[in-house]
C-alpha cells in the first residue's frame, strides 16, 4: 500500500506548516504530499487564520524543497481557472518538480468559496458538462505533439490553434486523478480520461458498487479495469496507548469537520492500523492519502512512518 500525506490548508496552516510537513513525508519514506485545492475553510467555521492558499502556488514552492515525493492536488476544481492556464500551471509545476506532479481534478462542490471570491457557481450539471470539457482541453493540450497545435471547440470553451505549450515532464501526461460518489457519470469519465480514482473518506462497504462502476465503465470503452488504480484518502489516528490516541482525535477548531470520518478512518494502535489498512487493501485499493485531525503533528507522522509503514512493504 502507498501512503501519502493530505492536508487541508484552508482549515487554518501557514507556508511553514506545508513546507515541514512535506519536508518531513519526504524524510520519513511517505510516498508523497498532497494538499486540497480551496479558498475558504470548509464547514461551520469562521475566520481561520491565517486564510487560505492557493494549491498551485504552494505545489510550485515544494517542488523545489522536495527532492523524490509525490506532489498534487485532491483536487483542483474545474471552477476555479480557465482549462488553458490551469494545462500551463499544471505543467509547469511538473516541470519544475522534474515529473512529480499528480493532478486531481474534480468538477466542484463547495459553493461558499466561489460567492467569496466572486467565482460563478453553475448548477451541478453544468459544472459536469464544464469538467468534461475542461479535461478534453487539457489532456488535448498536454498529449498534442510539439511542433504542432490544438484546436477545441465545445459548449464553453474554444481554443484555436493553440501551440500546446508548455508541456509536462511526464509523458503523455501527469496522471489525472478523478474521485467522487455519483454512480454514472463519473465512473465514465474516469474510465476515458484518469489513471486512477479516488474514495473520500469511504466506508469499506461503499468501496465494491462504485469499484463494479468502474469496471464496468472502462469495459465499455475497451479499457482494462486494472488499468485505473483505485485510491482513497483517510483520517488517521494512531498512538501507543489509548489515551495518545484519544489526544490525536481531538481536531481542535474543527471538531464537526472531522468527527464523521473518525468511524471510517484509520485509528488506534500500529497493529489495529494495518489490520484496517488490510481491509482496504483486499477492497482493491493501492494508494492511500491520510489525514490527520491534528494536521500538523510531526510525532504523529514520525510514529506512523516508524510503527507502520515498515508493516506495509
Amino acid at each position: 500500500m502507498e501512503c501519502h500525506v493530505f492536508t487541508n490548508p484552508q482549515q487554518g496552516s501557514t507556508h511553514k506548516d506545508l513546507v515541514t510537513t512535506a519536508m518531513i513525508a519526504e524524510d520519513c519514506g511517505l510516498a508523497g504530499f498532497f494538499r486540497s485545492d480551496h479558498y475558504r475553510a470548509v464547514g461551520d467555521v469562521a475566520g481561520l487564520l491565517p486564510g487560505s492558499s492557493d494549491a498551485w502556488v504552494t505545489l510550485g514552492a515544494l517542488a523545489g524543497e522536495t527532492r523524490h515525493i509525490r506532489l498534487g492536488t485532491l483536487v483542483t476544481a474545474a471552477t476555479f481557472r480557465y482549462p488553458g492556464p490551469l494545462a500551463i500551471t499544471v505543467a509547469q509545476v511538473d516541470q519544475m518538480s522534474d515529473g512529480r506532479v499528480d493532478f486531481g481534478f474534480g468538477a466542484g462542490w463547495y459553493e461558499p468559496e466561489h460567492r467569496a471570491y466572486g467565482m460563478p457557481f453553475p448548477d451541478l450539471g453544468e459544472r459536469f458538462d464544464r469538467f468534461e470539457e475542461q479535461l478534453a482541453v487539457i489532456t488535448g493540450l498536454w498529449e498534442t505533439a510539439e511542433g504542432e497545435t490544438f484546436t477545441y471547440r465545445g459548449r464553453f470553451y474554444e481554443l484555436i490553434d493553440s501551440p500546446a505549450l508548455p508541456k509536462p515532464v511526464q509523458s503523455p501526461r501527469p496522471p489525472i486523478i478523478i474521485g467522487g460518489r455519483g454512480p454514472k457519470k463519473t465512473p465514465r469519465l474516469a474510465a476515458q480520461y484518469a489513471d486512477e480514482y479516488n474514495f473520500d473518506f469511504p466506508a469499506l462497504e461503499e468501496i465494491p458498487p462504485q469499484t463494479a462502476r468502474l469496471d464496468a465503465a472502462c469495459e465499455t470503452i475497451d479499457r482494462d479495469p486494472s488499468t485505473l488504480r483505485r485510491s482513497a484518502i483517510l483520517l488517521l489516528v494512531c498512538g501507543r496507548d489509548d489515551a495518545e490516541v484519544t489526544r490525536r482525535s481531538d481536531a481542535g477548531a474543527n471538531p464537526s469537520y472531522l468527527s464523521s470520518m473518525l468511524k471510517h478512518g484509520l485509528v488506534g494502535s500500529p497493529g489495529q492500523v494495518v489490520d484496517r489498512i488490510g481491509l482496504f487493501a483486499e477492497a482493491g485499493l493501492t494508494r492511500i492519502y491520510l489525514q490527520t485531525p491534528q494536521q500538523y503533528d510531526v510525532d504523529h507522522w514520525e510514529f506512523f512512518a516508524c510503527q507502520v509503514l515498515p508493516q506495509l512493504t
